[in-house]
């Protein structure tokens, strides 16, 4: 039997439109974002969660009922004892659960989201022979925005429209989206709330955790002899069907189509790729991200170009395209919908670089070769003449960036008005994201390639320290000769991880050695050396103690891409330092895939042993740049 109740993985079944279902490895709801059907009402944002969960019970002859629920509720009390029956989880091919409800007979349950349609089927089968029993099934109805809680309330609509006995729908709220279920079971209306639901992962971190739950009834299946129980959960009054046809036709496509993946970590990254308008897109992490420029084509690196999905890298590529506005793209667009967030001064360098990653494919069409080029080219022209905040192409060549306030490079954690790590001025990566844009606008200008040469041997004569590393930002706050020595990753980027280095030799060499000394970790690398006094050891607590620890020496596990690329680069590549890499980094972050989010890499980790996961814990960039690094050292997903 596990330990459910100190099991902290989770697992995750995602649609192709940014809906998805999620929970914990125990069965107990530990989130508010653990539900069984969490649908995307404006792809991918606008989600709702409309299913958070079930009280699922066995009833034979006159005996008690046998749970296979549990739940946590504010009392700090755990109720029923489902979680006791608990034999065995497997999130391969997808969540299965095993429940013993005697010696020896057994209930399967699994849960299978179809990523087309969004529909998440649940099954439950009884095994080891005997009499059968009937299944009972309360599902628990929230109809809410993904990031709130329900309570009771009178606004709450329990009517249920039936279609045949077991196919049911539900209007709770007028302006909100119904609930449809499809079953092979019977339905009973038996209305009733459950009330101060606990979600033990909100109360950590210092956010509202309490929840009441409306049930419109419950459904009854019979289970055994043959029978087994079949429930389709969709959004909207979807059309009707046979539910227990559906969900056998569901579970083989899905077995072949995630059979078809090259192996697991690939089969993980498809989670993340979905749609936006006609086009494709990346959800920078489950459960509470949506789609991020930086994240998006950091991540199409790994997910697309390595992973031999190039097509699919062209598509990303091509919807985020359009979206230029005074030569930057959007750092994410809003969960309401609301105008795009032009916030970032990384994310179109990053467009950019990746762009010419994709062109060195050769399989882009013309048309489109010339769409990305031209995008390219208004970054590189709206950065050269200075565009939102303070973001110029100074007299040296070199990108400045930043206004007090606002936070702009990818440490980006902001508490009020208070600007954690603002990086004003010239950062380290930024500058190597620069210099690398220029060299893809060149293919439109050859004024850039001149352009990148100045700003080149400016970043050789600004940027060493002296000791072998280089300064995370000169001319701090605009201010000719201010410099922040603070020894952060983000220097690796000269070395490694983009097509254009701007160091090498002894000094790539010497700078590379001192990061994998200070920074890293089997969950990749620390964004501040423990010896710097600002250092935070552990990022969790309440929001603001986790913020203002979030690039502080937390753990990030996304930069154990470009360090290994730099450890690689600066060894020469060569078989040897593959299978080093491979013994010393990548092996070790492969343990990290089923701490977490199973199959998948979190986003953050504490910067002290043991690196406890915080945290998403499925995120995009994470997973993408591991599959990176296995391919640059030779191992497939």
């Amino acid at each position: 039997m596990i330990a459910p109740l100190t099991d902290a993985r989770e697992w995750l079944e995602a649609d192709r439109s940014g809906g998805f279902a999620m929970g914990a490895a125990s069965g107990i709801r530990a989130r508010r974002y653990h539900a069984l059907l969490t649908a995307a009402t404006r792809p991918p944002a606008g989600r709702v969660v409309l299913v958070s969960g079930a009280e699922v019970w066995v009833e034979e002859g006159e005996s008690h009922p046998v749970f296979l629920s549990s739940h946590r509720y504010a009392t700090d009390v755990v109720h029923p004892d489902g979680h006791q029956r608990l034999v065995e989880f497997t999130h391969q091919p997808w969540p299965t659960w095993t429940y013993a409800i005697d010696e020896r007979r057994t209930i399967v349950h699994e849960i299978v989201c179809e990523p087309a349609s969004g529909d998440v089927v649940l099954a439950w089968r009884l095994e080891g022979g005997g009499t059968s029993v009937a299944l009972c099934v309360r599902l628990l109805l929230a109809a809410r925005d993904y990031h709130s809680l329900q309570r009771e309330n009178g606004e709450f609509c329990f009517d249920a429209s039936a279609a045949g006995a077991g196919n049911i729908a539900w209007q709770p709220y007028d302006a909100r989206t119904a609930v449809t279920a499809l079953t092979n079971g019977a339905y009973r209306h038996d209305p009733a709330w459950y009330r101060q639901f606990s979600y033990e992962q909100e109360r950590r971190r210092g956010l509202d955790h309490v929840e009441d739950l409306a049930s419109p009834g419950v459904f009854r299946f019979a289970l055994g002899g043959g029978a087994a129980a079949a429930m389709v959960l969709r959004a909207g009054c979807a059309p009707y069907g046979d539910a227990r046809g559906i969900a056998d036709n569901v579970r083989a496509s899905e077995r072949v189509r995630r059979a078809r993946f090259a192996g697991p970590l690939q089969r993980a990254a498809d989670a993340y790729l979905v749609r936006r308008g006609d086009g494709l897109t990346v959800i920078a992490g489950y459960p509470w991200f949506t789609d991020w420029g930086r994240d998006t084509f950091i991540s199409v690196r790994g997910m697309c170009l390595a992973s031999g999905r190039v097509d699919d890298a062209r598509r990303v590529l091509l919807a985020w395209a359009d979206t230029v506005s005074d030569g930057m793209l959007p750092n994410r667009f809003t969960d309401a919908g609301e105008a795009p967030e032009y916030n970032s001064v990384d994310a179109s360098l990053w467009f950019a670089v990746v762009v010419g990653e994709l062109l060195n494919t050769g399989t882009v069409p013309p048309a489109d070769q010339r769409r990305l080029l031209d995008a390219v080219g208004e970054i590189a022209r709206g950065y050269t003449r200075g565009t939102r905040y303070g973001i110029r192409c100074d007299e040296d060549g070199l990108l400045a960036a930043g206004v007090p306030g606002m936070q702009l490079t990818w440490m980006d954690a902001k508490i009020g008005d208070w600007v954690v790590t603002p990086r004003i001025g010239k950062p380290v990566e930024i500058q190597a994201l620069w210099i690398n844009a220029l060299a893809v606008a060149e293919r439109l200008d050859p004024a850039f390639a001149r352009q990148r040469e100045r700003a080149l041997a400016s970043f050789r004569a600004r940027f060493p320290c002296g000791d072998g590393s280089l300064y995370d930002v000169v001319d701090t706050d605009h201010v000719r000769g201010k410099d922040d020595a603070s020894f952060r990753p983000n220097q690796i980027f000269a070395a490694g991880g983009l097509p254009i280095a701007l160091i090498d030799g002894a000094e790539a060499r010497a700078l590379v050695d001192a990061v994998e000394a200070r920074l890293w970790t089997p969950a990749g690398l620390r964004t501040l050396a423990p010896d710097d006094p600002a250092y935070r050891a552990r990022c969790d607590g309440s929001v603001s103690e986790r913020d203002s620890a979030y690039h502080q020496g937390t753990v990030w596990p996304w930069l154990a891409g470009p360090f290994v690329d730099a450890w690689l680069r600066v060894r020469g590549g060569s078989d040897a330092a593959r299978a080093e890499a491979w013994r010393r980094f990548v092996a070790p972050l492969c343990l990290q895939l089923n701490t977490a989010g199973l199959g998948h890499l979190f986003e953050i980790a504490d910067g002290d042993a043991p690196h406890t996961p915080r945290g998403a814990p499925f995120q995009a960039w994470s997973l993408a740049e591991l599959l990176r690094i296995r391919c640059l050292v030779g191992v497939s997903s």
